[in-house]
């Protein structure tokens, strides 16, 4: 059985023909003595390369291919070999004649193999789970990773003097002077269900267990949903994969004979149904596409069998040194195939040669029973429960010890140890501690954490330079009790600014940790820009003081607040607020109305007091827990969000009176080889009266050099104002989809992406200064001309072209604003750039 670091020998090599050296495509290349399954044997690319695995007690690989004698080749026991197989062409005995072949375009018409491809996709319904009315089966699962082709001489280190323990796993981690380290394992147990009418599938999580790390420097749980995203099951009758973060097209969906080429390269008749071996390749070698072996029985179901896939070297795919699936199907007692055992093992690297990153996840599948029926009380409830006592160890223990369907290799064992042993050694505890602040910006400091560290300088132009300073408290002095604070200081408005926040967890977990249940009571006094409300970044972060144009409008916050959090395990979430706010001009902002007779009235603060409630619903949710904030998973699920403020006049100090009502929702649409989409749209409405605009909605503006998503790139800060309108937002990635079919340009595997844009909405008259003298007046400019406004008759829209994927973590986008052009200092375009991670 295939371990996490396998315990197989593989084969590599080239077949080429003897006298000419040209390359050999699609001759078979079967293992010798091997029982014929569908994993003794493979057929060559058109490259004449091929891989295949097999266990080492076979020494021989045979080579047969049309026009040429058989060939047996001896290989080694080494674990991983490449060879060179020359064969012999059968024309020797036509001295007198030469025969040319021409070479024929290859073509879907009047082609065997995609007459059975689509014999395939037309019997998908009945062959794959869905096409089952009931089903049920045991589930387990199990992913390892490591870090692979490690030197001899990075083991031999002085730095690794104390960890190599950590190396020493097997003789089966060592290739050619190269080592592995295993670092993670997760297994799971379960018990599904699955009922066709009305559709469910019920997952009860039997037992899990992980080697864990210390939670106060990574969270183990967003860890584990980041691994499983990556390595997601594989089902190859879906039209689209989902692996590493990219779709990619089955070699069986309804447009494959579009995207692959098909070839007949085998017949296997030494079992029950007869198979066809059927070899598939990417037309464009640059596409998320793949490339190998499907297995599908002729016994008029023409249901795949078992399925070997991996992925062309040229695949605009970024970090993925080598990937290979192997799915495996069983007969039942209704004689249909089911899935027994999918394997997908993925190994991410910087370079081709370098250290990289090697995982497996392996799912196994026995007690396949389809037709038995059973209550509705087994599908009621969330799709997953957990079935078994969470902090039972000993109990989860022993249950894999007694069920897990794949014994584990003993360097999978160790690692359970090793990951233990670990964290008690000081060293690594001062590399974890160095690493959180390199990645989140926190230093621990005993029962504290100091940071965030990109904050601690800044600029802009109220405050000048700003130094501060700040941290927070930590599990380690209470479960139940966290604050907060920091202190800053401008040089040069000569003022303090600090917060502070006392928290209490009711759940006795972490308020920063899922599910959050607390409240808090926080004091703020600091400046802000007005409408500006960033996500995952501060605002005083040192990378976006750089900023084009006037940017002085500024204001000075005092805020109380009370807030309440309660999140659920299915992520919905409520959130309550309550607050009172004293807001100061600064900068060139001011706070100005004009009386009956056109005089004009200077205000040095307005107070607000507000009671708010959020309601957000994200279901399947994953994120990695970050020190501050949550980095999302995305998948196709959809996020809503609903917020209310009210106003409260006359309470605490406040002026003013409203209702503003704002409801949006997310949603990535996967479009298969043409990308995806993430679309956002957004609502708002402000019911009330003379509400002056700090109250009302002051569009996110960006005036920075960075790309945003969420903010209007081309838009200056305080440029719109609004009591009501609604907003779409696109971002489109392609995924080289275009640019992988040009020459050259392909090699660099660039990616296009999009955007577009718009919002629209108005004010009105009662809260509009161009028709009531009771709110405050718009902003004007230093050359005092009128530089907020509200909507027109025309939405606002800015669009951008670009390309991403640029050195593998940049994006940078033309971005065009086209209206609103005579708007007083507006760019018209512009260039941004954005850092930007991707497979």
């Amino acid at each position: 059985m295939t371990t996490a670091f396998g315990q197989l020998k593989s084969v590599q090599g080239i077949v080429k023909d003897s006298k000419t050296k040209e390359p050999i495509a699609y001759a078979t290349v079967a293992v010798v003595g091997a029982p014929a399954s569908p994993g003794s044997a493979t057929s060559t690319q058109e490259s004449g390369r091929f891989s295949l695995k097999f266990p080492t007690n076979y020494t021989k690989i045979r080579v047969s291919s049309i026009g040429y004698d058989n060939k047996d080749v001896f290989v080694t026991n080494d674990e991983s070999q490449q060879i060179e197989i020359l064969m012999d062409s059968q024309d020797n005995t036509l001295e007198e004649v030469v025969v040319k072949a021409k070479k024929r375009k290859y073509s879907n018409k009047e082609n065997p193999a995609v007459a059975l491809i689509r014999k395939v996709i037309e019997n998908k319904s009945k062959n794959r789970l869905e096409g089952q009315q009931y089903a049920q089966y045991d589930q387990y699962e199990k992913i390892s990773l490591g870090l692979s082709n490690l030197s001899e001489k990075f083991v031999n280190k002085k730095i690794f003097k104390n960890y190599q323990f950590l190396f020493e796993v097997n003789d089966s981690a060592k290739t050619a002077n190269k080592y592995l380290l295993p670092a993670f394992i997760e297994e799971k147990l379960s018990k599904v269900y699955y009922r066709k009418d009305p559709k469910k599938t019920k997952q009860y999580i039997l037992g899990e267990q992980r080697a864990q790390f210390d939670p106060k420097f990574i969270d183990n749980d967003g860890l584990s949903s980041y691994f499983n995203k990556l390595y997601e099951q594989v089902d190859i009758y879906d039209n689209n994969i989902t692996l590493i973060t990219n779709q990619f097209l089955s070699p069986i969906a309804n447009s494959s004979p579009s995207f692959y080429k098909f070839f007949i390269t085998d017949t296997i008749k030494t079992q029950q149904p007869w198979l066809v071996e059927l070899s598939f390749f990417p037309r464009n070698k640059a596409d998320m596409l793949f490339k190998g072996q499907l297995y599908i029985t002729l016994d008029g179901n023409y249901a795949v069998q078992a399925a070997n896939m991996t992925v062309a070297d040229d695949i605009n795919l970024n970090f993925v040194r080598d990937m290979d699936i192997a799915l495996k199907f069983e007969r039942d007692d209704n004689k249909r195939f089911y899935l027994s055992q999918s394997s997908l093992g993925i190994d991410f690297s910087l370079t081709d040669k370098g250290t990289g990153i090697r995982g497996n996840r392996t799912v196994n599948y026995k007690n396949y029973r389809s037709g038995l029926v059973q209550p509705d009380s087994v599908y009621n409830g969330p799709e997953t429960v957990i079935a078994y006592t969470v902090g039972d160890v000993k109990g989860t223990k022993k249950l894999f010890e007694t069920q897990r369907q794949i014994p584990l290799a003993q360097n999978e064992i160790n690692i359970y140890h090793n990951i233990d042993s670990l964290q008690t050694i000081p060293s690594f505890k001062s590399f974890m501690d160095i690493a959180s602040l390199l990645f989140s910006g926190y230093k621990q400091a005993g029962p504290v954490e100091i940071g965030p560290v990109n904050t601690f300088y800044s600029f802009n132009p109220v405050e000048g330079f700003r130094l501060r300073v700040g941290g927070r408290t930590t599990e380690a002095l209470s479960k139940r009790f966290y604050a907060e604070t920091y202190a800053a200081y401008g040089f040069k408005d000569e003022k303090w600014k600090y917060f502070l926040s006392g928290a209490y967890a009711f759940n006795n977990k972490s308020v920063y940790s899922f599910p959050q249940h607390y409240i808090r009571a926080s004091f703020q006094r600091d400046t802000k820009i007005p409408g500006q409300s960033l996500e995952f970044v501060q605002e005083d972060n040192f990378l976006l003081s750089f900023k084009r144009g006037e940017n002085e409008s500024y204001i000075y916050n005092d805020v109380y607040r009370l807030d309440y959090r309660k999140e659920f395990d299915n992520h919905l979430s409520i959130g309550l607020g309550f607050n009172a706010t004293k807001q100061s001009p600064a900068g060139t902002l001011t706070y100005q109305m004009l009386d009956e007779n056109g005089q004009s009235k200077l205000f040095n603060e307005i107070n607000s007091t507000e009671l708010s409630l959020n309601v957000r619903y994200a279901p399947h949710e994953q994120f990695y827990q970050g020190k501050v904030y949550r980095t999302p998973i995305f998948n196709p699920y959809p996020i809503f969000n609903f917020n209310y403020t009210a106003g409260l006049k006359d309470v605490f100090k406040g002026e003013y009176s409203y209702h503003n009502f704002n409801i949006g929702a997310f949603k990535r649409f996967y479009l298969s080889q043409l990308g995806y989409a993430d679309v956002n749209v957004e609502g708002t409405y402000i019911a009330g009266k003379e509400i002056p605009f700090p109250f009302l909605t002051i569009h996110r503006a960006n005036q920075t050099y960075a790309y945003q998503l969420n903010s209007y790139n081309l838009m200056n800060f305080l440029e719109f104002v609004s009591d009501h309108h609604a907003s779409l937002n696109i971002q489109y990635y392609m995924n080289g989809f275009l640019l992988n079919k040009i020459p050259l340009i392909k090699k660099l595997k660039l990616r296009e992406v999009f955007s577009f844009k718009a919002v629209y909405g108005g004010l009105r008259d009662e809260n509009n200064p161009d028709y009531t003298n009771k709110v405050f007046q718009f902003q004007k400019n230093a050359d005092n001309v009128q530089s907020s406004y509200t909507f027109g008759s025309d939405p606002y829209m800015e669009a951008s072209v670009g390309l991403s994927n640029i050195f593998k973590v940049l994006r940078v986008d033309y971005v065009r604003r086209l209206n609103y052009l005579d708007h007083p200092g507006v760019p018209k375009s512009g260039i941004r750039a954005r850092v930007k991670f991707d497979f």
